[in-house]
């Protein structure tokens, strides 16, 4: 009976730390792509750049996820039982799988902007988003995830060979508890993880790595044109001036796409390994290590605010005019009247912008 005593402070304390830590990941994500939202709807300039229609989808898909998949997996999380039902579970699993798959498609989407945006001619850039590429972008950004969420899952593709396992974990007699088991066989496993991960994944690394090299290619050419004392954007610079400026510039951008990646590869990477893994491996991966995996994996949906719109300076004047409930210090036509977050520089009769999260040219 003491021992008994002594375990339940312990297993309590314990589930109000993790139901503190839980709400504080659904809040900072609501919130946050909330106040993206907002910020692009209200402010004119921030409509005119194409890549942030990428960037208001994704705020939006990041904000379903906060809203109807976070707050039951964390009730299950806390109260260890499911009591929704074996119907409203596969339903909340399908939108997990189509909310998370639609948000990591749309990180693609902007990657591959952003190529074409920095590493391209102005008018290739016009030429390939066009308002019909961006909408079809978009539309397969929120369709293709149904094709392995809502029609396998509610089909129960998943779980063919695997039904007795199911079964198996999904009710523990000791406890009593029901669980929302969700489990894949080998083929969709693969196919799941392929579509909503790897390829996207894939697809980004090469993005960024070419906007990256890009980058400090124009940058070794400024340097040439200023040792040639040739003015690199068409306007008289002190050398030593420009010279800081740039390599300011391009250690931000060095530093922002690290991040990027940084932030998605450790948020998703573990998961989607796992997911692979653990059928080839009889199951034997322990549910605590898929719930912490999972978790991670959602808090990706909190963190995108702040690495897609709240390292753009446009976006953090627009959030503080919405914070500070419209204040004309930061309705200054200077600053917000265009978008400077990037720098521009002129070479070979071509204008580039750096930040890679900025609008690109004749946007």
């Amino acid at each position: 009976m003491e021992k008994l005593k002594e375990i339940k402070p312990k297993y309590f304390s314990e589930k109000i730390v993790l139901l503190t830590f839980i709400s504080a990941v659904i809040l900072m994500a609501i919130l946050g792509n909330l106040l993206v939202m907002v910020a692009v709807c209200r402010d004119r300039q921030l409509r005119k750049i194409k890549t942030n229609y990428f960037i208001v989808s994704l705020a939006f898909a990041d904000l379903l996820v906060s809203v109807l998949v976070m707050p039951f997996g964390a009730i299950e999380l806390v109260q260890d039982n499911w009591i929704y039902g074996e119907m409203f579970c596969l339903v909340r699993t399908s939108l997990d799988v189509l909310l998370t798959t639609a948000s990591i498609l749309h990180l693609c989407c902007i990657s591959l902007d952003r190529y074409y945006a920095i590493c391209c001619q102005p008018l290739v850039y016009r030429n390939k988003m066009t308002p019909l590429r961006i909408a079809v972008m978009l539309g397969g950004c929120w369709v293709i995830p149904t094709f392995i969420s809502f029609l396998p899952i509610m089909q129960g593709w998943n779980s063919i060979g695997i039904i007795d396992l199911i079964q198996q974990r999904q009710f523990n007699k000791a406890s009593n508890s029901t669980y929302c088991i969700f489990m894949v066989n080998k083929p969709y496993a693969i196919t799941c993880s392929v579509v909503a991960f790897y390829i996207p994944f894939l697809l980004m690394v090469l993005a960024y790595y070419r906007i990256y090299v890009t980058a400090r290619e124009h940058a070794r050419q400024i340097q040439v044109l200023q040792r040639a004392g040739a003015p690199t954007d068409g306007r008289q610079h002190h050398p030593d001036q420009h010279s800081t400026h740039r390599m300011k510039t391009e250690t931000k951008a060095a530093k922002t796409l690290c991040i990027i990646m940084g932030c998605f590869c450790l948020c998703w990477a573990p998961f989607f390994i796992t997911n692979i893994v653990d059928p080839f491996i009889n199951y034997t991966v322990p549910g605590k290590l898929w719930t912490a995996f999972l978790w991670l994996g959602y808090i990706n949906s909190g963190l995108n605010p702040f690495l897609y719109a709240f390292l753009n300076k446009s976006f953090r004047r627009a959030f503080l005019i919405i914070l500070c409930c419209g204040d004309e210090r930061y309705r200054r036509p200077s600053i917000l009247g265009q978008t400077v977050p990037c720098s521009t520089t002129t070479i070979n009769g071509s204008t580039h912008q750096w930040h890679p999260l900025c609008g690109s040219p004749g946007s």
